[in-house]
């Protein structure tokens, strides 16, 4: 993945409103951002489905990529770029067996094992946090913190997207450890103005590219 475009990863809030969601991501794909991530635990498997699929389609107008958490079945259903996988769900092994060596695994971790794991399981990326305090993140525990992230950026070669708390005025932090990227929900998602939100976010991160 290359550029500012897919080192932003954006994640859906998990609000449940499908109408609501396509048009967030719509405004997000046309401010740039070409990576994200469907997050909507309270829908059920026809309606997360249906929504998966209205993202897809847009999703390839921009040729943005679309990564379906947690649901392999849903992510192969809909023809997704891949599925993102927690510490609860099957390993990216596993995983690689069912969606083939053509799509992408992303695994959460709040360790540096967790990280070395999920490495050596075949990940292509893995998203680290919480790095900062966030409501979002708040039932996985204290921040990892900023120490902890540069341990895992030093102590594993695939690309590490940090989570929790991630604001324009810390990417330059985050990004100064190691991460190849950042990974956000409330800062873009439950923004009044979506596209300059995520503009904001883009240029920091082309700026750090530079």
């Amino acid at each position: 993945m290359q550029g500012a475009a897919e080192r932003l990863y954006l994640i859906t809030g998990g609000g449940g409103d499908s109408g609501a969601v396509t048009e967030k991501i719509g405004l997000a794909l046309e401010a740039g951002i070409r990576l994200i991530q469907l997050r909507e635990k309270g829908l059920s498997a026809r309606e997360l489905l249906r929504l998966a699929r209205q993202l897809r389609a847009s999703t390839r107008k921009y040729g943005a990529r679309l990564i379906i958490n947690d649901r392999l079945d849903i992510a192969l259903l809909s023809e997704a770029d891949g599925v993102h996988l927690g510490q609860r769900s099957c390993s990216a092994g596993e995983a690689r067996k069912l969606i083939g060596k053509g799509k992408i695994i992303v695994v959460s971790a709040h360790s540096l094992k967790e990280a070395r794991k999920a490495e050596g399981d075949g990940a292509d990326f893995i998203t680290l946090g919480p790095v900062f305090n966030t409501p979002s993140k708040a039932a996985y525990g204290e921040p990892v913190g900023i120490e902890m992230l540069k341990s895992v950026c030093d102590g594993i070669d695939i690309p590490v997207y940090a989570i929790g708390g991630i604001k324009v005025g810390n990417v330059k932090e985050v990004l100064s450890s190691g991460a190849r990227g950042i990974a956000v929900i409330s800062a873009i998602m439950g923004s009044s103005d979506i596209k300059k939100s995520a503009a904001e976010m883009l240029k920091c991160l082309a700026d750090r590219s530079t």
